[in-house]
């Protein structure tokens, strides 16, 4: 059994941890009410953007909406993965790492799949394995939509150019500070509504629905990118919360243990000493 002074160390620096723990608890916490109100206010305008522009371009043929909407033979895939800079957040990061390689493993065996990374973790471990064309660490040190629409635009123009037939997102989805749902979205080309042929005619378009097409699919992809980002932010301070917790009630658990231990031991120490006394005692009046 260690000895009273060892037990006591320990105490104290399960002790220090717990304050620790607690502390980033609390910070994350205020930190996920923001970004819990931003996503949950943000996500029916995104989702119904994104209804309303696949059904418009559902519709129509030709040039116009073909750059974004225009199915292509698959054979170079580029996935952005969204994770965060930071750990200490339980498995977010990791389930996000390994629903990568997986889908890529089970769809894209055989073709050429290429990363940008949204997020240090991600890009620490996945660099690796796969090629990651660009990483956008620094997007968390001001996350606000105009700098996700720049990295929006080179997605779009690399899509664009050929470079890419398909491009996908991966990240995790905020349900509740204690569950975050790994999501594999496609974000180019615009998928049409199954089931949908044609829009309802009695919608009369103003401007035209090309023109309205034209200016609703720069829009619409850049709130998807920035959707999924919120999402991924949201998650992660909601994961880092419940690790938090979770560590700082292990740590709790722990400290009682050593008590206990602490409390026997020292008990065990005063009942020899007293024994011990009584002994030589005795010795003395034989």
């Amino acid at each position: 059994m260690a000895n009273l002074k060892e037990i006591r160390n320990r105490i104290a620096s399960i002790g220090s941890t717990m304050q620790i723990t607690s502390a980033m608890k609390m910070v994350s916490a205020a930190k996920l009410k923001k970004a819990q109100d931003a996503i949950t206010q943000m996500r029916p305008y995104s989702d119904k953007l994104t209804e309303l522009l696949q059904s418009l371009s559902s519709t129509l043929d030709g040039d116009v909406g073909g750059t974004y909407s225009k199915q292509r033979e698959v054979s170079n895939v580029l996935i952005v993965v969204i994770t965060s800079n930071r750990g200490l957040c339980g498995g977010f990061n990791s389930s996000v790492i390994k629903g990568t390689v997986q889908y890529v493993k089970d769809n894209y065996a055989g073709k050429q799949v290429d990363l940008l990374t949204i997020g240090k973790k991600g890009n620490d471990l996945l660099s690796k394995t796969f090629k990651v064309i660009e990483n956008h660490n620094d997007i968390y040190d001001d996350l606000t939509f105009n700098n996700v629409a720049l990295i929006a635009e080179k997605i779009m123009s690399l899509f664009a150019e050929g470079k890419y037939d398909k491009i996908e997102l991966v990240y995790n989805r905020f349900k509740n500070a204690a569950t975050q749902i790994t999501t594999i979205e496609q974000f180019l080309p615009i998928a049409p509504i199954e089931g949908t042929v044609n829009v309802n005619t009695d919608y009369i378009f103003e401007p035209s629905k090309p023109e309205i097409v034209l200016e609703l699919i720069p829009k619409s992809l850049k709130t998807q990118l920035y959707k999924g980002i919120r999402d991924s932010f949201a998650s992660e301070h909601g994961a880092r919360m419940t690790a938090m917790h979770k560590a700082t009630d292990n740590a709790t658990d722990l400290r009682d243990d050593l008590l206990l231990t602490y409390n026997k031991a020292r008990q065990a120490a005063i009942t020899n000493e007293i024994l011990e006394i009584v002994g030589g005692a005795e010795a003395l009046n034989n």
